[in-house]
């Protein structure tokens, strides 16, 4: 029975996360009162069921059912406030009305998802996917987008043949105004959300047609090509008839239309008004017969809108999950209710938006449904009266309504009742612990390490990711470069819970798990980065157990490890262990040797490897420099500070640990046989140490860009020397590097020009436009070749980059300002003749006073003449101390 009166079960099909069709359930099952409600769902939840009528208990939720022995193996059935089968479930239980679950069981599911994989973005049975396809959400690896395709993409969608047969080239909208935007029973727009007929309406005439449609195009399509549809639906009709046998007549019963003309043939009767025969149930028992299984374990798991939305990769998802629940939730009004609560949202976000914004909107909405021959207002109009009242044409603020409203950032909530591994249990007590909530939307975490709090939340998190559970990932800090403080991007995604059962075989507590999982991974590890990467994340996660184990296969693989790559890109690691551990308070004494161990190791090879390097290879020991150079440093104040030595034998004291780094990047910038880009580098690190003495630079420079040297190597000794953004400042502000420059780029032949202009295009295109800007003015100007600054005493004359002399007016201008930011007395600007208010010289030279500086600014010398001492200096001076 799926319509009007007469014995049998109840039928009702459904659209999967909808909310007509979850008013229409409740309105039927009020109307027919049945003794049993049947819901598509594995039948192992039917223990977890009463969890549903739990106060703790606020959906979006999902049941979760993975295998015991491979927890990854695992499939979820969302639901949400407003889906059809959450509204029975929840009507169930409050009438004391017995639940079933009658779909194929999860044990079958999984292990058949394993032999015969399907997508997920499968086409929807009775406009959704059941939640109960086995696959769900989640087949095998947890459903995610992206599945290699299968038979399945060929399925039919009976919601757009529908569609396709009323006259509609949109199924969505078609379904919104037939079923979602309407009251059950009604022709116009019902605004209630749990909106039922009057006596004179019958709740159950309009399951009747949709099951006829449907019986329509099953007659013409066949399975619509799923080959597992049968089987299920076999064990639906077994759940069927033996509800039936327990609890009798009125049975109802929840599921995707599309199952509704196969789950009435299990009612009717052999030959009865000409249907086709119905299966037996030696049939049924037959079709599963020899299934494969596996054990599983099924609990219930927060939920969310984000996930619930199709974009996301769910087969049964909706594109509106927000707007639905809206549609659901609201008591009446819900064009004028949603679009004040798009109001707030701007106006949160500093857009500017009044009352009379929403009042035109509201009016624009109903106009535009009204024209376009719609009972309600739907996402199109409301999104085009947001757009041309709200936001002025704009599409920004468009986008975060429809990011914020339309799909939602809402996540459910589970008892503490419901089943859960051990290891998840201690996770939820840690994270009330630590007062750190998951939540749907992204936030960011701001962590001071000197607090205990943050600490413990720093080392929860930290754990977490060794266990392969990203609740955060680490973001840049924007405060502070501190070691003390840490910056996470949180979110908690319903798929962690997955990742968290499956780390359960690790152990029962977070920090146990953990130690376990990093104690694996270090004998498991086969090159040196990644055990020395493991180091620093046990360190990190605080971990003392691990280490000693971590650092056993540190040490073997040190000493076995004899290429200068693999130590030079595990050597950064290493060191920002050894940092992090004195600042998290943790002993690192142990990875402070093998760090300096491994520094000497990378000092004496690297000079043989650096040498007759192709291209690609001197680019990729460009970074394994850059990133020891920076080791160096950190490690050389760490065994400075510490007063470690730089070794551990009783050998004499060898030179600091930055010296010698210092020799090997001279050895590096001097030697012909290294390429041009490596040697440029070294000079370049070697410049910004201040360890090249005056004209250093522009001997090196000399040398690598003279007439012998091959255009080439010349051209990779600029890259590696004045490459990156700060490069562009070193010649703006030295014009006898960028004379040397100019000059050697002058005499490059015709025909290696054209080999080497990529080479400084990457170069130079790396520049600011300010820095590229100045860069032209000085080569067109033509650099003068001659010391950095211009001579002393020569007041006009120009500095790099700038006019000739000092423009005493616009320097005066400013005076002001300095005045206030250094604390010094307002006494009013110069006047023409350069004195201040008091007679005094403002120019501040005197008769024995210091000169000004070849820049047109006081060199900041004291004065030593009686009237060069008065109260009176000189305010650039001032300024430039």
């Amino acid at each position: 029975m799926t319509g009007g009166s007469g014995a049998g079960p109840v039928l009702l099909g459904v659209r999967h996360h909808g909310p007509g069709s979850a008013r229409a359930v409740r309105a039927a099952l009020e109307q027919c009162a049945p003794r049993a409600v049947l819901i598509e769902g594995p039948p192992e939840a039917d223990a977890l069921a009463p969890l549903a009528a739990h106060p703790e208990m606020r959906p979006p939720v999902a049941l979760l059912a993975y295998a015991v022995d491979d927890p990854g193996r695992a499939a979820f059935w969302p639901l949400a406030a407003f889906s059809p089968e959450w509204v029975a479930l929840r009507w169930a239980l409050e009438h004391d009305v017995p639940v079933r679950f009658i779909d194929l069981p999860a044990a079958h599911a999984l292990a058949m998802a394993d032999e015969e994989p399907e997508t997920d973005e499968r086409p929807e049975r009775g406009g959704g996917t059941a939640p109960g396809t086995g696959t769900g959400e989640a087949a095998g690896e947890q459903g995610e987008p992206g599945a290699p395709a299968s038979a399945a993409a060929v399925r039919l969608d009976p919601l757009r043949a529908l569609a396709e047969t009323a006259g509609h080239d949109d199924p969505e909208r078609w379904w919104e105004d037939v079923v979602e935007h309407r009251g059950p029973g009604r022709a116009a727009p019902s605004h209630g959300a749990e909106g039922g007929g009057g006596p004179e309406v019958d709740a159950l005439a309009p399951f009747a047609a949709l099951a006829e449609a449907m019986a329509a195009l099953r007659a013409a399509h066949g399975d619509g090509g799923s080959d597992r549809d049968a089987v299920r639906e076999a064990h639906m009709r077994l759940r069927l008839r033996a509800a039936r046998r327990e609890f009798g007549d009125p049975v109802a019963v929840v599921c995707g239309a599309w199952h509704v003309p196969a789950l009435a043939l299990a009612a009717a009767r052999p030959g009865s008004g000409g249907s086709p025969a119905p299966p037996t149930v030696a049939a049924d028992r037959q079709l599963l017969k020899g299934l494969p299984k596996v054990k599983t374990a099924l609990t219930w798991v927060p939920w969310t809108h984000r996930r619930l939305a199709r974009r996301s990769g769910y087969g049964a998802g909706i594109t509106s999950p927000g707007w639905y629940g809206h549609l659901f939730e609201a008591p009446d009004r819900p064009v004028e209710r949603w679009l004040t609560k798009a109001a707030r949202l701007l106006r949160e976000e500093d857009h500017a938006v009044s009352s009379a914004h929403v009042i035109e909107a509201v009016r624009l909405a109903e106009g535009l449904a009204a024209i376009r021959g719609r009972p309600l207002a739907g996402l199109a109009e409301l999104d085009d009266a947001v757009r041309a009242v709200m936001a002025d044409g704009s599409d920004v603020p468009t986008a975060l309504i429809r990011d914020r409203l339309v799909v939602g950032e809402v996540l459910g909530q589970v008892p503490e009742d419901a089943p859960a591994v051990p290891l998840q249990r201690d996770l939820a007590r840690c994270q009330r612990t630590l007062r750190l909530k998951p939540e749907a939307a992204e936030r960011e975490l701001e962590l001071d390490l000197r607090k205990e709090t943050d600490a413990g939340r720093s080392g929860l998190l930290h754990r977490l990711r060794l266990l392969g559970v990203p609740w955060g990932e680490p973001a840049r800090s924007r405060g502070s470069t501190g070691t003390f403080r840490e910056t996470w991007r949180l979110r908690w995604e319903p798929e962690l819970s997955v990742r968290v059962a499956e780390a359960g075989v690790w152990g029962t507590t977070v920090l146990t798990a953990a130690t376990a999982k990093a104690a694996s991974d270090a004998a498991e590890a086969t090159v040196l980065a990644e055990v020395t990467a493991l180091a620093e994340r046990c360190l990190l996660a605080g971990l003392p157990d691990a280490l000693p184990v971590v650092m056993r296969a540190l040490a073997d693989r040190a000493a076995l490890d004899a290429d200068v790559g693999h130590l030079a890109q595990a050597l950064p690691a290493l060191v920002r262990a050894v940092r992090y551990g004195d600042v998290r308070g943790t002993d690192a004494g142990a990875l402070r040797a093998v760090a300096l161990g491994l520094a000497g190791r990378i000092f004496v090879g690297l000079p043989p490897a650096c040498a007759g390097l192709d291209a690609d290879g001197a680019v990729e020991l460009r970074g394994h420099l850059d990133a020891t150079h920076r080791a160096v440093g950190l490690l050389g104040q760490v065994a400075e500070e510490t007063g470690a030595p730089d070794r551990a034998t009783a050998e004499p004291p060898a030179p600091p640990l930055r010296e010698r780094w210092a020799a090997v990047l001279h050895t590096l910038a001097e030697r012909d046989a290294v390429p041009g880009l490596l040697r440029g580098r070294a000079a370049r690190l070697l410049l910004d140490d201040g360890r090249l003495p005056g004209d250093g630079a522009e001997r090196l420079m000399a040398l690598a860009l003279s007439p012998g040297t091959p255009p080439a190597d010349a051209a990779g000794w600029i890259e590696g020397f004045v490459g990156g953004p700060d490069g562009g400042l070193l010649l703006v502000h030295d014009e006898r590097l960028l004379a040397l420059v100019d000059g050697w780029l002058t005499r490059v032949p015709d025909a290696a020009f054209v080999d080497v202009l990529p080479l400084l295009r990457r170069t130079f295109g790396g520049y600011d436009t300010g820095v590229r800007r100045t860069l032209g003015e000085l080569v067109r100007r033509g650099p003068s070749g001659g010391s950095r600054h211009p001579a002393a005493g020569s007041a006009d004359a120009a500095a790099p980059g700038f006019g000739p002399g000092l423009d005493r007016d616009r320097a005066a201008a400013v005076l002001p300002t300095l005045r206030l930011l250094l604390g010094i007395p307002q006494r009013g600007y110069e006047d023409e003749d350069g004195h201040d208010e008091d007679g005094h010289d403002e120019s501040g030279s005197g008769r024995d006073g210091a000169s000004e500086g070849p820049d047109g600014v006081g060199n900041g010398a004291g004065t030593t003449g009686t009237e060069g001492a008065g109260p009176a200096t000189n305010e650039l001076t001032g300024a430039g101390r």
